[in-house]
């Protein structure tokens, strides 16, 4: 060797550090025989890392390669310990049937998470302690006395937990690692069982204590070295001794302990970043607080910081699509001109948004974190099939079963394109009539009104209903084993169809399908170790399990466009690279609770504190910003509030803020200039290329006669919204019901009038004595909701609502049987209007005929009924129902004299409200619309859109037609034919 390998080394930011590894590794062996290259032996810190390191080997030319592996996989071996280690999966189910016992002791705390999740922490706590070399004497030395109760009962579960899951070190990947460790510092310190060949440890920071405790062994071997990335050397040796616990936060705080131990690093090659003085820059301002005082003594010695950061380009977009289309634009160029550029994301979101705006451009970027597993085809299947249990099937369930890609997919007798026909009509006969829980005699009534295909899909989905809807009672805890065995086995019959196989199916075909069954295969294989789980757990469970994996796209990526997560910017120092989502909360993300131990606890048990997180991103931060070209994005706000800058960019833009004499906020300027004409060119692409004119208020007038006949509760919406009467009645347009039918304001009204119309229907006599007639009353309601109202929590609020006001309807209702009977309930009833080809409909939901001969109109309100001033300019139901009982209207009673109009509200106290009517006012109501009906009719008047809303907050089912927004209350709407007037 041409320089003795041993003690530590280090790279720069800024280098490519696969690329200078090689090269400074190959200088060394320069003059070796050629197998003295295959005796080394390197440990990288990851696969990512392992795999760059091959690629620079591969460039480097034919070589005998050394030894690749992952510093995580060293093992004390067979004579230390004989046995394998057990899954991680096992060890988590062990702690999930360990936590599960607790909650059962202690319900408080494991309120409101799910025991997969808590066991998930739980064993990343034990994964912490193995690797820092503790035990459960560190856990009895936390002194808990001026602790809250909830973290004093929870560290004494913690040393249960402990005292079963560290007894035996054999059992986990992270103690061997950490065995290893202090076996090789132990034996190597003292010249026992060296490695044969050199070892170099590359790539890693050291922030597992196991892997820092290997990395120190290594260092001192006399063939012995340790290379790390992204080393500070322009940081003072002051702030070095100062690096410590406090400071973790800090990017290259992990690397203290390693300089104490085996010296200051030396270069291990002389490859300079791509700005060296850009590194000086960001060296300051990164430095642990306080920084004031040191930005004040060391930011004069600084640079010209122009062109420091002329390569530097700041991006603040006003919101996340706009950063997001900004991004694809700068990546969209680089492709253009066959350049690298590098995408460094934490924020998944905006990794999707970035790649739905290069589908503009038929660009794929080679995104290196692939889908997840839980995103992907089986992998949402799955989950929906999980979900089925414990809940009821409500209709968007069925429908996004129904129109799963798997669905199906094994049947041989229904193709595909009639399995999406018949769902279609399925849904809009669930929308439009129910029930809100489908089940199978639904189905199997359906099945006879159509095609035999479409019988042969009912029956087959029928069949599937009489399965699915008693999983909505399975709701306590069972074994995990047959929970999956369910899971899966719903599933191969979901996606095997009518008359088809799961085999036939491409449920486990593909790469995503294969891997899904691998992880259900790998969680069967272990699930006897967890404890018995609810319907909520597994979910939860297979989420976990799913998410650990992805699937890489079998699809030909753009070569130079790469999309990588923060942890691999140490990789790519070369061509552009896009630090994104620059935000408090997306880079550095928040840090996730502990629900096990306090800061304060963490301290005293030797454990990292959660800032740890914060300083290994601080890390990846300072790398990816020291390559040779860099753009920072961000979003000034999100979809809640305002967002904050990352610390990292706060702090450098506050520097160069502070340093005019250096040009600093000369600097900062140029760097917005350069990301606004990206801003300004992603606004410019998104801009269509035509201007398309605001569409005005609309006011159709269509060919007379536009329609021949209305319904009495549509006059107030013609004299409020008369677009809406178009588009409903002229237009033949209705609403589609929502897709998940609910306990609304709609349902509770009609439900209301149906309890009334069946007291009504049963004809009571006015001497019924009042708790008989209540007791009828609160039997039909109950009668009556269980029929209409599926939802329990609904009913028994309505039943005690309606419970509560029953003396007060009983009463009144007696009162109205002394003065007349009931003669008209929910009847129809027409008028035409003379001279006219126009006939008014009215359905009353009650007319009584008075012992007099005149009769009293009323109407049941749920709500608050219309007052007097409403009645007399837009609510004119009640009124012209008394009008149109006059003109004999309604067969029951013939022409009748009106004695008066009244509300029964059904809500709030249950009164009665009396309206003012008399001869001249209901006939003046008839007068005025008889005139109305005149103007539409004749094409006087056009149905101008929303004419005299109640509220500006108003909304209606048609406003979308009527493409309001585009016009504003205040605009003059001018009345335009419409259709062939001949």
């Amino acid at each position: 060797m041409t320089d003795p390998m041993r003690g530590l080394y280090a790279l720069p930011p800024g280098v490519h550090f696969a690329r200078e590894f090689v090269r400074g590794l190959l200088d060394r062996m320069a003059g070796q025989p050629p197998e003295a290259l295959a005796r080394v032996t390197i440990l990288v810190n990851a696969s990512q890392t392992m795999g760059e390191i091959r690629r620079a080997f591969d460039r480097a030319g034919p070589l005998l390669l050394p030894k690749l592996r992952t510093i995580t996989a060293v093992d004390p071996g067979p004579l230390a310990m004989p046995n394998l280690p057990e899954a991680p999966l096992a060890r988590r189910l062990q702690l999930a049937r360990l936590i599960d016992r607790m909650v059962r002791l202690r319900p408080d705390l494991g309120a409101g998470h799910a025991i997969p999740v808590l066991a998930q922490s739980l064993s990343l706590l034990m994964t912490e302690m193995q690797t820092e070399g503790r035990d459960i004497t560190d856990l009895e030395s936390i002194d808990t006395g001026d602790h809250a109760r909830h973290w004093q009962n929870a560290l004494a579960f913690l040393r249960i937990a402990a005292e079963f899951h560290l007894d035996e070190p054999w059992r986990d990947r992270p103690a061997r690692q950490r065995a290893a460790a202090e076996q090789a510092l132990a034996q190597w310190s003292q010249g026992l069982n060296l490695p044969e060949g050199p070892v170099i440890v590359a790539g890693s920071t050291g922030s597992h204590g196991a892997t820092r405790l290997y990395m120190q062994a290594v260092a001192a071997l006399p063939q012995g070295a340790v290379v790390l990335p992204g080393f500070d050397f322009d940081q003072p040796q002051s702030v070095w001794d100062n690096l410590g616990n406090a400071a973790d936060d800090h990017p290259q705080s992990r690397f203290a302990p390693l300089i104490r131990d085996a010296g200051y690093p030396a270069r291990w090659t002389d490859a300079q970043p791509a700005s060296p003085a850009r590194n000086r820059l960001l060296s300051l301002a990164l430095r642990p607080a306080p920084v004031t005082d040191q930005w004040i003594a060391e930011g004069p010695d600084l640079p010209d910081l122009i062109p420091a950061t002329a390569d530097l380009t700041l991006i603040e977009a006003d919101q996340p699509g706009q950063e997001a289309e900004a991004i694809a634009l700068v990546m969209r160029d680089a492709a253009e001109r066959d350049e690298c550029v590098t995408l460094i994301a934490a924020d998944s979101g905006l990794i999707r948004r970035v790649t739905a705006a290069l589908d503009r451009w038929h660009i794929l970027p080679d995104d290196s974190a692939g889908r997840p597993l839980p995103l992907t085809a089986p992998g949402l299947f799955l989950r929906q099939v999980a979900a089925l249990f414990g809940e009821a099937l409500t209709v968007d369930r069925l429908l996004i079963l129904l129109k799963h890609p798997l669905t199906a997919t094994g049947s041989q007798v229904i193709g595909r394109n009639d399995i999406l026909r018949h769902t279609r009509d399925l849904e809009l006969k669930l929308r439009k009539y129910g029930p809100a829980f489908p089940d199978a005699p639904t189905l199997t009534d359906w099945a006879t009104k159509g095609d035999d295909s479409r019988k042969i899909w009912a029956e087959w989905l029928a069949g599937m209903l009489d399965r699915i809807t008693p999983l909505s009672r399975d709701r306590a805890p069972r074994p995990l084993p047959d929970r999956l065995r369910d899971v899966i086995d719903l599933a191969e019959a979901l996606a095997a169809g009518p008359g088809g196989t799961p085999e036939e199916s491409r449920l486990w075909q593909d790469k995503a399908g294969t891997m899904s069954r691998a992880v259900l295969d790998h969680l069967l294989e272990h699930a006897h170790h967890g404890p018995d789980v609810a319907p909520n757990d597994l979910c939860a469970l297979l989420i976990t399990e799913l998410q650990a994996k992805a699937v890489r796209e079998d699809v030909a990526a753009w070569h130079s466009l790469r999309i990588h997560g923060p942890r691999e910017a140490r990789l790519y120092a070369n061509g552009t690279v896009i630090l994104s989502g620059l935000n408090e909360g997306g880079w550095p993300q928040p840090l996730s609770p502990d629900p096990w131990l306090s800061r304060q606890m963490r301290l005293a048990a030797g454990l990292p504190v959660p800032e740890r997180q914060i300083g290994l991103a601080a890390h990846d931060f300072q790398q990816g910003i020291a390559a040779e070209r860099v753009i920072l994005t961000r979003a000034r706000r999100d979809a809640e509030a305002e967002t904050i800058p990352s610390r990292w960019l706060n702090r450098m833009m506050n520097l160069m803020g502070g340093l005019p004499d250096r040009n600093g906020p000369q600097a900062l300027a140029a760097m917005r200039d350069r990301g606004n004409r990206w801003l300004e060119m992603a606004e410019a692409v998104a801009r269509p290329t035509e201007t398309v004119p605001p569409a005005r208020r609309p006011s159709p007038v269509p060919p007379g006669p536009p329609f021949k006949e209305l319904p009495v509760t549509d006059i107030s919406l013609l004299i409020r919204d008369p677009y809406a009467v178009y588009a409903k009645r002229v237009l033949n347009l209705r609403p589609l019901p929502p897709l998940r039918p609910e306990a609304d304001a709609s349902l509770r009204g009609q439900t209301l009038h149906a309890i009334v119309e069946a007291l009504l229907k049963t004809r009571p006599a006015p001497d019924t004595p009042p708790e008989v007639l209540k007791a009828q009353f609160l039997a039909i309601t109950r009668e009556t909701l269980d029929r209409e109202v599926p939802w329990p929590t609904a009913r028994a609020f309505w039943a005690a609502r309606i419970e509560g006001i029953a003396e007060r309807i009983v009463a009144d209702e007696l009162a109205r049987l002394a003065e007349g009977t009931p003669t008209v309930i929910e009847n129809r009833g027409r008028v035409s209007v003379p001279g006219m080809d126009f006939t008014l409909t009215a359905k009353p939901d009650r007319i009584d005929l008075l012992h007099d001969g005149q009769v009293v109109v009323y109407d049941y309100k749920s709500g608050t009924p219309p007052t007097d001033a409403q009645i007399r300019h837009f609510d004119k139901q009640l009124m012209l129902e008394a009008a149109m009982a006059r003109r004999g209207g309604f067969d029951a009673l013939g022409p009748v004299d009106v004695g008066a109009i009244r509300y029964i509200q059904l809500g709030g106290e249950g009164r009665t409200f009396d309206r003012e009517h008399d001869h001249a006012i209901e006939g003046g109501t008839w007068d005025g619309f008889v005139e109305l009906i005149q103007a539409y009719l004749t094409g006087w008047a056009g149905f101008t859109a929303m004419r005299a809303p109640e509220k500006t907050s108003y909304a209606g089912d048609y406003d979308h037609l009527a493409r309001y927004g585009e016009w504003a209350l205040t605009d003059t709407a001018e009345p335009r034919k419409v259709g062939d007037h001949g």
